[in-house]
């Protein structure tokens, strides 16, 4: 597992064409980082079935509402919840080094960013090599497209992720720690040509900092 240096260049809104000396610091900051904690990562399969207004997942009692889902999981079977943290550690660390260095703080929390994804690109992994016969979508989480965040506290019952990771959904539907993903990825028998990584479905879109400084997640 890697931390990409350009996507989290690109969470601090620098682009590709970063400064050597900015590009360096960051590599260096990434560094301490994967040295000092690694992505933990959980994920269920379930049975998936489709009715008239939600992709359902019986056996984790969560229903996909929305055209998002319902598009990404046309022709899967089956779909599996995953989340991915760094965890309170993460949070510890970056609240020591707001205190110590703001600028270098905001680039550990840009690696953050792009750690826990890398979290996220693992488990992925993981799926393909365990289902190597299945095909999968692109993964996608609630606030991406019409996919509610009010579908965190679900996810998070069915993935028991506070006894297994210590992860919890304050009141506002923000997960905690700060550093943590949860997401959606459909298993079909036929490869997956939608599409949901963009900034046409992202809920971030109006206030995206890296949109308004030219750049996208995709680009850089």
């Amino acid at each position: 597992m890697q931390l990409n240096i350009d996507e989290a260049l690109r969470y601090l809104g620098a682009g590709a064409q970063a400064p050597a000396a900015l590009r360096q610091e960051m590599a260096d900051v990434a560094r301490q980082l994967m040295q000092t904690l690694r992505p933990r990562y959980i994920y269920r399969v379930y049975p998936l079935r489709h009715e008239e207004h939600a992709e359902l997942l019986p056996d984790a009692d969560v229903a996909l509402t929305g055209s998002t889902a319902r598009r990404m999981l046309a022709q899967c079977d089956q779909a599996v919840l995953l989340m991915c943290t760094l965890g309170a550690q993460f949070d510890t660390l970056l609240r020591t080094q707001q205190a110590r260095d703001m600028s270098r703080a905001v680039m550990l929390d840009a690696c953050g960013s792009a750690w826990v994804e890398a979290g996220c690109d693992a488990a992925e992994q993981e799926l393909k090599t365990r289902f190597p016969e299945r095909y999968l979508t692109d993964r996608f989480s609630p606030g991406y497209g019409d996919l509610p965040l009010t579908l965190q506290p679900g996810i998070c019952a069915a993935l028991d992720a506070q006894r297994r990771l210590g992860v919890t959904v304050t009141e506002s539907l923000l997960l905690n720690p700060a550093k943590t993903v949860t997401a959606v990825i459909g298993l079909a028998d036929a490869p997956q040509m939608a599409r949901i990584r963009g900034c046409a479905y992202c809920a971030l879109r109006q206030t995206c900092a890296l949109r308004k400084g030219g750049t996208s997640c995709a680009t850089g």
